[in-house]
């Protein structure tokens, strides 16, 4: 069985980093003067990409591109319902706003009706990746926004990330993260007993750990959507 190899595309109709070939090929096809190259890690190929083309090529004349950034262990994220479903790790957008932190995470959470299907997720913003992602499922917007600064404590404490912040857009996310109480008046039965217990599990974790990450206030006003924005409105 092959082993997965990353792509890196510096130039084509979609620069980022590929998980597939499939996906590399899309974005390099009939682009003149296209670049690309495979990794065997997706450490290497975040790194490269980073770099950009020309940096990466003077580094690998020399000698010493180096297959870990030493900057965070994102890199290595396995985590369950994490990874673009397109093939492809995204990366951010637009430049970070003037003011904003790169080496944090920034969650949010989309709702089709409210309650109806619910999903978060968060967003490396170093690199634009998404590496963690739940549902959907029924629920409230309120409920994911609050679930998702939860879920990204949780997993920068694993991570050993102990200052790393996490922007958030949702204010009353924010407070019930203080409070460690999700005030939710969602009716608690079968369709939402999932997600209830979600609920349950999140509060549990707050009461019974500490931690030192900055939840931070996306201004959306200033900065337009936060990064780990769905891009439903």
């Amino acid at each position: 069985m092959a082993k997965q190899k990353f792509y890196v595309v510096w130039q084509g109709n979609g620069e980022g980093v590929y998980t597939s070939w499939e996906a590399c090929k899309k974005a390099v096809e009939g682009v003149s003067g296209s670049k690309y190259q495979s990794f065997k890690t997706e450490a290497e190929a975040e790194e490269a990409y980073e770099q950009g083309y020309e940096n990466f090529q003077t580094q690998k004349t020399e000698g010493s591109c180096s297959s870990q950034t030493g900057q965070s262990s994102f890199s290595s994220q396995s985590e369950k319902n994490t990874s673009s479903k397109t093939g492809r790790i995204i990366p951010s957008p637009r430049p970070l706003p003037a003011g904003a932190i790169n080496e944090a995470i920034a969650v949010d959470a989309a709702c089709s009706g409210n309650p109806g299907k619910m999903e978060y997720r968060g967003v490396y913003l170093r690199t634009g990746k998404e590496i963690f992602h739940y549902g959907p499922v029924f629920g409230t917007n309120n409920i994911g926004e609050f679930l998702a600064i939860v879920h990204g404590l949780a997993l920068l404490k694993q991570k050993g990330l102990h200052t790393t912040p996490i922007y958030s857009d949702s204010v009353n996310a924010q407070l019930w993260v203080r409070r460690r109480k999700c005030k939710t008046t969602l009716e608690r039965n079968a369709k939402t007993e999932t997600l209830h217990q979600l609920i349950d599990r999140a509060e549990k974790w707050l009461h019974e750990n500490t931690y030192q990450n900055p939840i931070i206030k996306w201004p959306t006003e200033e900065w337009g959507e936060i990064p780990a924005d769905f891009g439903r409105k």
